[in-house]
């Protein structure tokens, strides 16, 4: 998971916590807010009546009689304003639940109490409201607490995501120019990424100290295997004429002549291995150039001219089966290292009368070219090892297990992928995605 949508994930959870706690504080408190809105209802209208009563006003309200009721249609509100005895004290205005029965219908009414004196005369003021207005007041409040809330956390969480991609930018700028596109330490770009954070700052600077190691490493290899190619061939050559010589010696012994032979055999036998190399140094190196022009069918059937005897010897049969002349520019020699590689295997390690087959077909965008044999096969433990260095796979004969490791350095020189598909006892197939 990356560490932008962790940090997403880890902000919507911590708001999203604080908002249900926030939102369970309100519902709890619903009612007593809605009580408040309520009563502060009831005083404004208290507040208003009283500010505009005249003298004109309450004896047409009251009419000459003692009190004075009015209400809506829906009863939904009253006004209750009575005349009460001279022998009164100011008070403070009371609110209070309570049933009150209006033309027959009883419902409960938040009402609120007032008494007061205009002029010389005591009033005593009801004003009450049905508690289906403190309903509708709670769902107000909680249609209109829901939509801050959800509001509130889609636009944190936009913004959180917003920066936490805008913090993060370096740091995978940082992982795609500096690691993933680097596949060669000498093309390594050491010029730092623009940055505030220090954390980012500091892995920039240890990933171009790390690849100047790497890269001073790399030269190292390079200095040392040429250093190989001039110090280890020279002698190996002196060593494989002097045996020779010894060898056209007059009446040398049978002892010494069986002991000559087997050391030129050593001899040649390292000879292949520095070659071998030193060529798969060359090639990851990019020494060669790519720029000729490969008729793989046309390439196939020189390496068949050159190993027609081997596959003959063993009786194998040989199929050759291309759907199209497929071409493409590379290195010509290296493609017929890479393909005389592959077949040489499919023949050494083929059963006596088996049957070797190469098939070339277009897949979409690719061409596909798949060498199948029907020898010995290969484990699945030996297939994830089949591209390394010295490894070899189930035969007993001796070897130095460098085939495959030239392969795979030539395909990847020329971008071509390598597919292996092996089982004990029933062949290999190895597929060339050009």
């Amino acid at each position: 998971m990356k560490l932008q949508v962790k940090f997403s994930l880890y902000n919507a959870i911590t708001k999203i916590a604080i908002i249900v706690v926030l939102g369970a504080i309100i519902l709890f408190s619903l009612d007593k807010l809605a009580y408040n809105q309520l009563d502060n209802r009831l005083l404004k209208k208290k507040n208003k009546i009283i500010e505009h009563l005249n003298d004109d006003e309450i004896d047409s309200l009251l009419n000459n009689q003692q009190s004075f009721t009015d209400y809506n249609i829906l009863k939904e509100e009253f006004i209750v304003l009575t005349d009460i005895p001279d022998n009164q004290k100011d008070s403070v205005a009371q609110i209070y639940s309570e049933k009150r029965e209006i033309e027959g219908d009883v419902e409960v009414y938040r009402i609120l109490n007032y008494k007061f004196l205009y002029h010389t005369n005591w009033y005593n003021l009801e004003i009450g409201e049905t508690m289906t207005t403190l309903e509708s007041i709670k769902n107000v409040i909680r249609f209109y607490m829901l939509v801050v809330l959800v509001g509130a956390l889609l636009i944190t969480l936009i913004t959180d995501y917003a920066f936490s991609n805008f913090l993060l930018k370096p740091f995978y700028l940082i992982i795609d120019k500096k690691i993933n596109r680097v596949d060669d330490p000498t093309h390594y770009n050491y010029e730092n990424i623009p940055t505030n954070t220090d954390d980012f700052k500091i892995l920039d600077n240890s990933v171009n100290s790390l690849m100047r190691k790497i890269n001073t490493l790399f030269a190292l290899e390079k200095q040392f295997i040429a250093n190989v190619s001039h110090e280890l061939l020279t002698p190996i050559s002196i060593l494989s004429t002097r045996f020779e010589n010894m060898l056209s010696t007059p009446e040398i012994p049978l002892e010494h002549e069986t002991k000559i032979y087997a050391s030129l055999k050593t001899l040649n036998r390292l000879k292949v291995i520095i070659n071998s190399l030193l060529l798969i140094s060359k090639v990851e190196n990019n020494q060669y150039l790519k720029t000729e022009e490969i008729d793989l069918k046309q390439e196939l059937i020189d390496i068949y001219e050159d190993l027609e005897d081997r596959i003959s010897d063993k009786k194998i049969a040989y199929n050759l089966n291309l759907d199209e002349d497929f071409k493409f520019t590379g290195n010509k020699a290296l493609i017929h290292t890479l393909l005389i590689n592959i077949i040489n295997n499919a023949i050494k390690y083929n059963i006596n009368g088996g049957t070797l087959s190469i098939i070339g077909k277009k897949d979409h965008q690719n061409y596909v070219l798949t060498i199948i044999d029907t020898g010995l096969g290969m484990s699945a433990a030996l297939v994830e090892d089949a591209f390394d260095r010295f490894k070899r796979g189930n035969t007993d004969e001796n070897g130095f297990g460098l085939g495959l490791a030239i392969v795979q350095s030539i395909a990847k020189f020329h971008k071509i992928d390598i597919q292996i598909k092996s089982e004990e006892g029933k062949g290999t197939s190895i597929s060339l995605v050009f």
